[in-house]
């Protein structure tokens, strides 16, 4: 995926744990580490505003954009559904 995630270097400017951060954001230390690892799918807007408070940052401290290959599913969103949603649309819409 294109967009990294940058929290271990603010975590390590911040001489802060990955347990005080959970903490004090709010959200459980198992789902930081599947953010912080790259491995979330989506982030709320909530969380990631928590995350900036308590870091002092802005949202593009902790996320950044790395050109590099996409998946074909990836790119569209597809999970692996046959077709994709603008055929569904269009097949709807006549």
């Amino acid at each position: 995926m294109p967009i990294t995630v940058d929290i271990d270097v603010m975590l390590a400017r911040r001489k802060m744990s990955v347990g005080e951060l959970a903490d004090r954001v709010g959200i459980t230390p198992a789902n930081l580490a599947v953010l912080k690892n790259g491995r979330a799918k989506a982030v709320r807007f909530t969380t990631l505003a928590a995350l900036c408070e308590v870091l002092e940052c802005q949202p593009g401290d902790l996320l950044r954009w790395e050109a590099g290959d996409v998946t074909e599913d990836e790119d569209t969103g597809n999970t692996g559904n046959t077709g994709n949603t603008a055929d569904a649309v269009d097949a709807a819409n006549g």
